[in-house]
């Protein structure tokens, strides 16, 4: 398939903002694969469509404050700094973006802080905006942490036009969040509460945990028309051993698997047996998924409302269908469903 049949007219003013109220408050959109129907729910109701010994499977992964803001050594220009990922502990040497880039070259020091707590020494150049950074510290690890964590902001989306404020840091957050490493939140996952997982559990479903840490490539535009020539930013992921097994045992007694989110399902997808079972594996992926694409693990997914032409949409595409897809879109458009990282949730099953 092709780029462009991912496009559509999205009305800014429906990309989400903020949270709703309570997690749970969020709409779900219902979408049936099998007889086409579309349904208008609460994303509480989610309990009606799964039974005992169905297994929710959640990414894990713990959002940390992957934005900073530092100033050039001399010229006092403002920089901001985003974190992707830590690359050598020891010698504190991160990979970043950096803007405005231009300004920024190997050997120029960064400030942070108002009196310059911390320093950052860039070394090396990856892209047009990319960088590795040392931090220079004399401190301890754990000082350091928290020195990050001080300096950082909650990296909310581009699209969400606002600064971060303080019920960020609880709500681009879910409420399982363990092993810190995404710079972007598991959208989907925002929506459990940790009383509707409590219900849930009671009701008799299972909950999996997979960890895969969401890099910038998820929201990457595709800048080619030939969706078998995009390459996706490998991304690190971990399935362990106890996850598989309540995967595996629920899919061998014919009990459901919902995946929570577009990243446990690459996750997932990218580690099956043979007999489409679930195994443990750990390391990186980079595993694209569009149309056509046969699911090996799950039969479900929840899933938040995607921006045109992305390849969370896309991969939404190819588990409920191209022309489904689409127009459940043109429903929610038209009944003013929230978009985006902070927006409403669509379940398919």
């Amino acid at each position: 398939m092709k780029l462009s049949q991912f496009r559509f007219d999205l009305p800014l003013n429906l990309i989400a903002q903020h949270p709703a109220k309570k997690r749970e408050d969020s709409r779900l959109m219902v979408v049936h694969r099998d007889t086409g129907e579309i349904e208008n729910k609460q994303f509480r109701d989610i309990m009606e469509y799964f039974d005992d010994k169905d297994v929710f499977v959640v990414n894990n992964t713990r959002v940390f404050p992957a934005r900073m803001y530092g100033r050039k050594e001399k010229t006092g220009a403002k920089i901001e700094v985003f974190l992707l990922r830590e690359l050598n502990r020891p010698n504190r040497l991160w990979d970043v973006i950096v803007d405005p880039a231009r300004k920024i070259r190997v050997g120029n020091k960064l400030y942070f802080g108002e009196n310059d707590e911390l320093v950052a020494e860039v070394i090396d150049n990856t892209t047009s905006r990319g960088r590795t950074i040392r931090f220079l510290w004399d401190g301890t690890e754990e000082e350091f942490r928290k020195m990050l964590e001080f300096m950082g902001e909650t990296p909310l989306p581009k699209y969400i036009k606002r600064k971060p404020e303080a019920e960020d840091k609880e709500r681009y957050q879910t409420v399982y969040a363990k092993h810190e490493g995404a710079v972007a939140a598991p959208t989907a996952g925002l929506h459990f509460s940790k009383e509707l997982i409590k219900r849930l559990e009671i009701q008799g479903i299972r909950f999996a945990e997979v960890t895969l840490h969401t890099g910038l490539g998820t929201f990457r535009p595709i800048e080619v028309e030939d969706l078998s020539k995009h390459k996706m930013d490998a991304e690190y992921y971990k399935i362990e051993q106890t996850a598989c097994d309540i995967v595996n045992r629920a899919k061998e007694t014919n009990h459901r698997i919902c995946s929570i989110g577009t990243t446990t399902m690459r996750a997932m997808e990218t580690s099956y047996t043979a007999q489409k079972l679930l195994k443990p594996s750990e390391g990186w992926t980079n595993h694209f998924i569009h149309p056509p694409y046969n699911f090996n693990i799950a039969d479900a997914l929840v899933t938040n409302f995607h921006l045109p032409k992305t390849s969370l949409l896309i991969m939404a595409c190819a588990f409920a269908g191209y022309d489904l897809m689409m127009e459940a879109y043109k429903k929610a458009i038209k009944e003013k469903y929230r978009f985006f990282s902070y927006g409403d949730a669509m379940l398919i099953i």
